[in-house]
């Protein structure tokens, strides 16, 4: 879906050697408001380095995104490229270097192929159009199986303003901000410092509460830019709580594809925690069990291993009293006072497990604290993805 404001292309440089497509390009009409969210990660790639400094400004022009490659642990070589594929474009746009933020994803240890880049483009720039943002998500996949977009739309004032989200990623996903990047663009206004207070609360229950298997990327990046031309929204005004419900509505939808695409992954689970003292204590155990790989196996298996979950669930630092909890599986309790409810119980949660999607609910005492985290299912196809991901 067009977003006024922004144009968007995707194409093959010959950077993966495949051929498939590998560089991918946002432009902005105008500078426009912009704010990011990167990885946490101590080791953290020269797109990541560059693109936080840059963003600081609160204003850009361009996003320029390649994969096939992280250009991560490369050094001032790495850097070096990533400014020059950034000078390239700016000046064939005729804007600032540092008004384009790069990022990058594939193979950590090797530089950039900034040539390669260069040359192409030209041709990333004459292929930039409104209707976009098909070929832009295909070209920032890795080992996506499909590309991951999401749209909402709100009113400010009398104006209709979208929302479009293009994210990537299927493995070394974990939040921390996973290998993922998101990028967030909208004809909705918002000054910079109201857009990195809107990312943030959106991405916190979103992109920060999915794992696949535990890694967390050095390249994980979310950038949100926003043209203003459906009009501004202010802080604290009620178009501006609308637009952070949108903006987490798209990331929400992209993240559940991102765990829904985990290497070999078959379930998604939704695993909710309730009945803690706080929502961090809450949050902390439901990290714990969604990111356990015996838990994940079970899950593989259509195993309702009841044990594994609340074995996690103890490990997660939190105190709780075991003999008040409580599991259920869809609508099927199978673990009351700390006690399993009976083989009957955990063969109809079995059932339930067989399905694409389901909620794991743990009931830990009857405080208001609460968490949620999403996950999926662990098995021999994500070994064999990233047994074989150099080669």
């Amino acid at each position: 879906m067009p977003v006024p404001g922004f144009r968007l292309a995707g194409i093959s440089a010959g950077i993966k050697a495949n051929g498939r497509p590998d560089l991918a390009l946002i432009v902005a009409d105008e500078p426009v408001s912009v704010a990011g969210v990167f990885t946490k990660n101590r080791v953290q790639a020269a797109p990541v380095r560059v693109a936080k400094e840059r963003a600081k400004a609160g204003k850009a022009r361009a996003v320029l995104v390649n994969s096939g490659n992280a250009n991560a642990c490369t050094g001032k070589a790495g850097l070096d490229a990533t400014k020059r594929t950034t000078e390239a474009v700016a000046e064939r746009l005729g804007i600032s270097a540092k008004a384009v933020l790069p990022a990058s994803t594939g193979v950590i240890g090797a530089v950039l192929p900034a040539e390669t880049i260069v040359r192409g483009s030209d041709r990333l720039i004459e292929a930039l159009s409104s209707e976009g943002g098909a070929d832009f998500a295909r070209a920032i996949m890795t080992t996506d199986q499909w590309p991951k977009v999401a749209c909402a739309q709100i009113r400010i004032g009398r104006e209709t303003a979208t929302v479009l989200g293009i994210a990537k990623g299927a493995g070394m996903i974990h939040p921390d901000m996973a290998t993922t990047l998101g990028f967030v663009i909208t004809d909705a206004g918002a000054s910079p410092a109201l857009l990195r207070k809107l990312l943030k609360a959106a991405i916190d229950p979103t992109f920060n509460a999915v794992s696949v298997d535990g890694d967390t990327s050095t390249n994980d990046t979310v950038l949100l830019m926003a043209s203003g031309k459906a009009g501004t929204v202010r802080a604290g005004s009620k178009e501006a709580a609308t637009l952070q419900a949108a903006l987490t509505e798209v990331l929400g939808a992209l993240a559940k594809s991102i765990v829904r695409d985990g290497e070999g992954a078959r379930h998604v689970a939704r695993i909710e925690v309730e009945g803690l003292a706080n929502d961090r204590a809450a949050r902390a155990v439901a990290r714990t069990i969604a990111t356990s790989p015996l838990v994940k196996t079970a899950l593989h298996g259509r195993d309702a291993n009841w044990g594994r979950i609340l074995a996690a669930a103890g490990r997660a630092g939190v105190v709780f009293d075991p003999d008040r909890a409580e599991i259920r599986i869809g609508d099927e309790t199978i673990v009351r006072g700390g006690m399993p409810v009976g083989k009957d119980a955990e063969a109809r949660a079995a059932t339930i497990l067989q399905a694409a999607e389901y909620t794991i609910r743990v009931t830990l005492g009857k405080g208001r604290g609460r968490a949620h985290y999403l996950t999926c299912d662990l098995g021999p196809d994500y070994v064999a993805v990233n047994a074989n991901y150099r080669s």
